[in-house]
């Protein structure tokens, strides 16, 4: 029998065509697997609106919505405004994700820097938080937070970087959320920094459809799997994950707000 447990699912992307033949079912299966809150995330204007629809439509969902770094060259010249309009709808807790991407390059360094910026302004200018991307680009992703210290908040989404990266964005007061890599038995970096974050800055994700954890790996990921994520951290951490889940499930009420019920 599974230990009852209140579990969340930060970052997932539900609305993508590998959930298209039974996302219903995955919903249901998250549900029975402890997962009672999904944060559905867009990364360009159509995913973003497919986000809203999402969270219209499900009871436990709520959207992200904004411009991923990858998709930056493909926004029209109106994204912000776009992207704005978004944001106002009830359903959206948060702007994401957002950042910089130097692994792919698809666009510019700085048209990513520049988008990035407005975006983090954007969030500034409505008071909800950010989802950051940072791939390849962790330096210069903290030198543009800092230039935003204390005036945002936010989660580093799918944290893949070291204890020094950790402990930047960790004095710019943000979040760091754990996906599927952390369960990597060689993933040493990761579970060093899963050991040393504060319990007060940790959070669970899946990135669904990507980044399965073990022992799912190398198969499409879904949210029920956050379960996986949440008990290797508490194992990392020497918790039971009753005590883990409790205090992602505070981290999440916290940054949005609508989680706390």
């Amino acid at each position: 029998m599974t230990t009852p447990v209140r579990l969340i699912d930060t970052h997932a992307h539900l609305h993508m065509a590998a959930f298209n033949d039974d996302r219903t079912a995955v919903l249901a299966r998250a549900a029975e697997a402890g997962v009672m809150r999904l944060v559905e995330v867009g990364y360009d204007l159509p995913s973003s609106r497919a986000a809203v629809t999402l969270a219209e439509q499900h009871d436990q969902l709520r959207a992200v919505v904004g411009i991923q770094p990858n998709h930056v060259h493909e926004a029209p010249p109106d994204w912000c405004e776009q992207v704005r309009a978004l944001a106002n709808h009830p359903a959206v807790v948060a702007i994401g994700e957002i950042g910089l991407d130097y692994h792919w390059m698809k666009a510019p360094i700085a048209q990513q820097a520049a988008c990035f910026r407005e975006q983090l302004a954007l969030a500034r200018e409505i008071g909800k938080p950010v989802v950051i991307h940072s791939r390849d680009a962790h330096a210069d992703t903290v030198r543009i937070l800092r230039e935003s210290a204390g005036r945002v908040r936010g989660i580093m989404h799918s944290f893949s970087g070291d204890w020094d990266f950790a402990a930047a964005c960790l004095e710019v007061g943000f979040l760091i959320s754990f996906s599927g890599p952390v369960t990597f038995a060689k993933a040493h970096d990761l579970h060093d920094v899963a050991r040393r974050v504060p319990l007060e800055a940790i959070l669970t994700e899946t990135d669904s459809p990507y980044l399965s954890p073990h022992p799912r790996r190398g198969r499409r990921n879904e949210p029920a799997h956050v379960r996986y994520v949440a008990e290797h951290l508490a194992a990392l951490r020497g918790l039971t994950l009753p005590a883990l889940t409790k205090a992602v499930w505070a981290n999440a009420a916290d940054i949005f707000a609508w989680v706390g019920t």
